[in-house]
């Protein structure tokens, strides 16, 4: 294994119990929600993962395209969501070839710490091409640079402490020390950025941005800009 891609895309335990995924999930899935702004919205997903609580976003718009970059996750999607009529999964190919100009809303969660920022800059460049006159792009769970890995650490025994699962939680955080996740963590690094940082790059990529108070999901140390092209 030698990065973040070849780790989505094998098998991992990120999650410490089957209830810590649900719960993430659903956690997610309800922050999502509360970005779309009409029931008649298009909304690309980009990086969305398992995207377990996906039918509740969809519920909330006219089409939820889904996108992860591992083939693997795409396989599962496309069988878990083949009789919602809201959910399109997406290839590599399909996601290139979607409209100009044809999404409200653009969704980026737990992504932009997995890339270079030389890719999240093309990335920039080809969402603004997606988004519609008005749309939104939504950059969510961006580490800043001074957060170590105690600040996950307090949020995960936090969310448990609430959800029910703290002990699955402390035989999870032990397992974590010893896996690919904590390896590549320390080897390849995570991408971190300050507001500036990301208030720069969003401007010189033509978006006008904004820092939301709080981030989507479980983990409030991080951060969610939302941005609309110009």
């Amino acid at each position: 294994m030698t990065g973040w891609r070849d780790f989505w895309n094998g098998e991992h335990s990120i999650y410490v119990s089957g209830r810590h995924k649900l719960l993430h999930y659903d956690r997610v899935a309800k922050d999502l929600r509360g970005l779309i702004a009409a029931p008649d919205a298009a909304v690309l997903d980009h990086g969305c993962g398992e995207a377990l609580a996906a039918g509740d976003v969809a519920r909330a718009c006219a089409t939820l395209y889904l996108y992860d970059a591992a083939p693997t996750v795409q396989e599962r999607l496309r069988g878990r969501f083949a009789g919602d009529k809201r959910i399109v999964v997406l290839s590599s190919t399909a996601l290139e070839i979607l409209g100009p100009r044809s999404l409200d809303l653009i969704i980026v969660n737990s992504v932009l710490q997995y890339l270079p920022v030389a890719e999240f800059e093309a990335l920039l460049h080809f969402w603004h091409g997606k988004l519609k006159p008005g749309g939104r792009l939504a950059l969510a769970d961006i580490i800043k640079p001074d957060a170590g890995a105690l600040a996950d650490v307090k949020s995960l025994l936090g969310f448990s402490l609430k959800g029910g699962f703290f002990f699955a939680a402390l035989a999870g955080l032990a397992k974590t020390y010893f896996s690919a996740y904590r390896k590549l963590r320390g080897g390849v690094g995570l991408t971190r950025y300050t507001q500036d940082d990301m208030f720069t790059l969003l401007r010189a990529h033509d978006f006008e941005p904004a820092r939301a108070p709080a981030n989507i999901g479980p983990n409030p140390a991080r951060m969610l800009f939302l941005a609309t092209p110009k």
